[in-house]
């Protein structure tokens, strides 16, 4: 089997997520379903004291596969870590649309533009598991088939900014995005940096949901879809390991 469909192994996933659970001392549990899929979170037994509470997720876009496939893969390589924090893990919020390489839903719907007013049953369900939970990172996983290196979306809120940081160690695999414009936004080195307000957007993405209600620090990772998939995931691993080391430090 290729990278490629092994990557759209929904099956594979969740065995894997499972493994990742028994070493981490994680509980996994159903929240929903969708397409005939049962979708997943996985948080800590035994929550550690005064840990940080650390929040993930990938593949709310089908086609975006190294974002769930970095995410386990950062998992897999830090059992130990997830010991040590306190994570609520969506590793794959659209299960359907990773099986068949589509970005959407069964329904057609962009689920990352579904955290406002108009809220399908597996978004309503996976607002009702975040509860009223505080998080001091978010990082949500994504890619895009126009970019043409790495890109990271950061939230202005508590400082200093990580984004220089992240992108740094995403760079060690692949090219940090050139373009001063990234889908209408001014962008820096790779770096999309502006505040948003409530009203920015009817239909929100779910890093408005986390950064109004849930998390002091919210980032959205974005690998080029077209580049190698394996450099694409140890992008998103670097970023992982990164972001949680700083979060780690200056608790």
């Amino acid at each position: 089997m290729s990278n490629h469909h092994r990557a759209h192994d929904y099956n594979r996933l969740v065995q894997c997520w499972r493994k990742v659970a028994r070493a981490s001392g994680l509980r996994m549990e159903v929240f929903s379903q969708s397409g005939g899929f049962q979708l997943f979170f996985l948080e800590p037994l035994r929550p550690a004291l005064n840990a940080p509470a650390i929040y993930f997720s990938a593949g709310i876009h089908g086609d975006e596969a190294a974002a769930t496939e970095g995410l386990l893969a950062w998992a897999e390589k830090n059992p130990d870590i997830l010991k040590h924090i306190r994570p609520l893990i969506f590793p794959c919020l659209n299960p359907w649309g990773l099986v068949h390489n589509n970005r959407l839903d069964p329904q057609g719907r962009d689920l990352n533009r579904c955290y406002g007013k108009r809220k399908p049953p597996q978004i309503r369900d996976q607002i009702r598991v975040i509860g009223k939970r505080r998080f001091d990172l978010a990082l949500t996983l994504h890619e895009d088939y126009d970019a043409h290196g790495v890109y990271i979306y950061e939230v202005p809120a508590k400082k200093p900014y990580w984004a220089e940081k992240l992108l740094t160690a995403a760079t060690a695999h692949l090219p940090a995005d050139p373009r001063a414009k990234i889908e209408g936004r001014s962008a820096r080195n790779g770096i999309v940096r502006r505040k948003i307000s409530p009203d920015l957007m009817p239909d929100w993405p779910e890093a408005f949901l986390l950064h109004f209600h849930h998390a002091c620090r919210t980032f959205t990772i974005e690998t080029p879809s077209e580049m190698d998939i394996s450099r694409r995931v140890a992008a998103h691993v670097a970023v992982l390991e990164t972001a949680v080391a700083e979060c780690l430090a200056t608790r």
